[in-house]
């Protein structure tokens, strides 16, 4: 039985807009549902948690009859929202895909991997190299060493993770007082595996107002 968890609760403070970034209409529709919908493309979630205020909870009732949603209450920190959503889903989940609200690109053959290679190892995150130089500095902002770009990928979502794995990684995190910025990072206090999938380039994460030029163009080209 395999869940998913659709962080909606981030306030978009570097778009600088008067909603939060999830709710901004794209191509006719607010983002979030974008990346609901490409979530839908899986047609086995046996239910989904919306991390979201109780006023945004009217836009999903048209998917009601798709599956079951259930809503969470989102936290201070990304990792509090996350948990909080993975205590709402039922106790027989087995395997739990946590997506951003704000990537509403998420192609359908990404989904599947992902959820394929989390389902085999336990842990999977979508993924692309990096094709940029990446240069670690000092707190003066002087170069201390070129890293190697051949070993450096830039993570996605969505993140498949074992239920167990995941509940126990957040618990471990919170008991170390760590902030942590995706799911893989909880996995990896435990010492397990995360195993990376190649996704695709037009996965991106809408932060920016350049950010959400970017997807209009890429929704139209993808959808026309």
């Amino acid at each position: 039985m395999i869940s998913a968890i659709l962080l909606s609760g981030g306030l978009g403070k570097r778009m600088q807009t008067s909603e939060p970034k999830q709710y901004i209409p794209l191509h006719g529709k607010p983002i979030i549902l974008h990346s609901l919908e490409a979530l839908l493309k899986a047609p086995f979630f046996s239910e989904i948690a919306i991390v979201c205020e109780d006023a945004h909870k009217p836009l999903f009732a048209p998917y009601e009859s798709k599956v079951k949603i259930v809503f969470a209450p989102p936290g201070k920190e990304r990792q509090d929202s996350v948990f909080s959503g993975l205590c709402k889903l039922s106790p027989s989940t087995k395997f739990v895909c946590i997506h951003d609200g704000a990537r509403p690109l998420l192609l359908e053959k990404d989904l599947l991997a992902v959820i394929a290679e989390g389902k085999k190892s336990g842990a999977a995150t979508l993924a692309t190299p990096v094709k940029m130089t990446i240069k670690e500095t000092d707190a003066n902002l002087c170069v201390q060493r070129t890293l190697d770009r051949a070993r450096l990928f830039e993570i996605q979502t969505p993140q498949v993770v074992s239920y167990s794995l995941l509940k126990e990684g957040y618990q471990k995190a919170a008991a170390l007082g760590k902030t942590l910025t995706d799911d893989a990072s909880a996995i990896e206090l435990l010492d397990h595996p995360v195993q990376l999938v190649l996704g695709s380039e037009s996965n991106i994460k809408i932060t920016t107002s350049e950010d959400f030029l970017l997807a209009e163009i890429l929704l139209k080209r993808l959808y026309g």
